[in-house]
């Protein structure tokens, strides 16, 4: 029997509209759709696909054994996360043995920072399997900014919140245009690293980018809280004519 394909499938920043032709058509077609979800949510992936899924798709929720209840540098965190993507790859791996093909929703772009990688490296060499590109959550934030982000010859900087300050501080200064990542309990600490580079002034902060509720502002002027999908930029201001 021929195996089916295994399909990690990028559905853009959040809105059906950004999703690329190619991935709309998977979407509509699958027969087989696996989502990543926190247990006892519906999953963002699976909400920005709404109305798009046949009526006797079956749908195979993949839910994580831990999202923030332990810090990401406790051992466990690696070994939970490990064990779980083992099993959902043995599962897929199972269906497309049987000849079916199954697309897997991924945030954003598959390739990037996205848990479908943690499953593509498994899968290689078992079964086929194709990446679907997507636009990025950061693309869409600093499309919502109306400024560009670089300029010229521009260094561009994607950093995660998780980082120490000390390294967060070192990159922040160093780089031209910033982008930054999974904020959320790293408020604090990363807006102590834009004081101490001394650029808290450049900086906005995007939430929801590309979804109803986007909101755009000055990030010297947010709060002790940020939503999850909230993105940080700084623009650079790089060579042009």
């Amino acid at each position: 029997m021929t195996p089916g394909t295994i399909h990690g499938v990028g559905l853009g920043p959040g809105s059906q509209d950004l999703m690329s032709v190619r991935a709309d058509r998977l979407i509509r077609g699958a027969t087989h759709v696996a989502y990543f979800r926190k247990k006892g949510r519906r999953g963002h992936a699976r909400s920005i696909v709404e109305g798009l899924l046949a009526p006797d798709a079956i749908e195979i929720p993949l839910e994580y054994p831990v999202t923030t209840e332990i810090p990401v540098d406790d051992p466990r965190y690696n070994e939970l996360l490990a064990a779980f993507y083992d099993k959902q790859v043995a599962q897929l791996t199972e269906i497309a043995a049987a000849g079916q093909d199954v697309v897997v929703l991924c945030e954003g772009d598959p390739f990037f920072y996205g848990s479908f990688m943690h499953l593509y490296t498994r899968l290689q060499g078992r079964v086929p399997v194709a990446v679907v590109p997507g636009i990025t959550g950061m693309s869409a934030a600093w499309t919502a900014t109306g400024r560009p982000v670089t300029w010229g010859d521009d260094v561009l900087t994607v950093l995660m919140g998780t980082l120490p300050e000390a390294a967060l501080v070192e990159h922040i200064a160093w780089t031209d245009a910033l982008v930054v990542m999974k904020i959320g309990r790293n408020l604090d600490k990363l807006r102590r690293a834009l004081v101490r580079a001394g650029r808290d002034d450049e900086a906005w902060l995007i939430e929801y980018a590309a979804m109803p509720q986007e909101r755009i502002r000055p990030f010297r002027e947010v709060g002790d809280s940020v939503p999850y999908f909230s993105i940080l930029v700084i623009h650079g201001n790089g060579r042009r004519p």
